[in-house]
């Protein structure tokens, strides 16, 4: 959905910050998927099965309702118009947009990831002088264990610290010890904050 409302923003030269502007059909889309985000706001960090529940229960109906909106105002805009393109950008991903709401695992939107991912894109560019395959490879593995070590909220310096000089000497039936979401430091006074 995130992808649907800056497409809808975008195609109308409307900065994020400020969709005021536009045309009300632009506006009322906008508003149909603000509404499916304040439910989204309300079920965060409940249990998945809770969020699918609540989600079949409150957000599918408005979905199914911006689905026939889209389907109806269409043919009303003219075919290479900003809003007819934003229209037919969801409706093309439909399916993919919806699957959130059968699934409470699934985030309404990938701006977490986004953000994760950022700091690689930021360095795409430096990553080329990684020196080889392998050592791009090491550098992803890197990436990989800093990002999940911010996703499970520890300071990945101190994670790294720790897990480098414990690792040598961990038996490796037990190395998933040492993964962010199982890892305990060797010294916990060491780490608190």
């Amino acid at each position: 959905m995130p992808s649907a409302r800056l497409k809808l923003l975008a195609w109308l030269s409307i900065p994020p910050c400020c969709p005021t502007t536009g045309s009300a059909l632009a506006a009322e889309a906008l508003a149909r998927i603000g509404a499916l985000y304040g439910i989204e706001c309300e079920l965060h960090g409940r249990p998945p099965d809770a969020r699918t529940r609540e989600r079949q229960a409150r957000a599918k109906p408005l979905a199914a309702a911006l689905k026939v909106w889209t389907e109806r105002s269409l043919p009303q805009l003219p075919g290479r118009s900003q809003l007819a393109k934003a229209i037919r950008y969801i409706l093309a991903r439909w399916r993919a947009l919806t699957r959130t709401f059968d699934d409470g695992r699934i985030a309404l939107d990938n701006n977490a990831a986004g953000r994760a991912l950022r700091s690689v894109a930021v360095g795409r560019k430096n990553h080329l002088f990684a020196g080889s395959d392998f050592g791009a490879e090491r550098a992803a593995a890197f990436y990989t264990l800093i990002e999940t070590a911010k996703l499970n909220r520890l300071d990945p310096g101190a994670y790294l610290r720790d897990v480098l000089t414990r690792i040598a000497d961990h038996p490796a039936k037990r190395l998933a010890d040492l993964l962010p979401w199982n890892w305990t430091p060797a010294q916990p006074a060491a780490y608190a904050a």
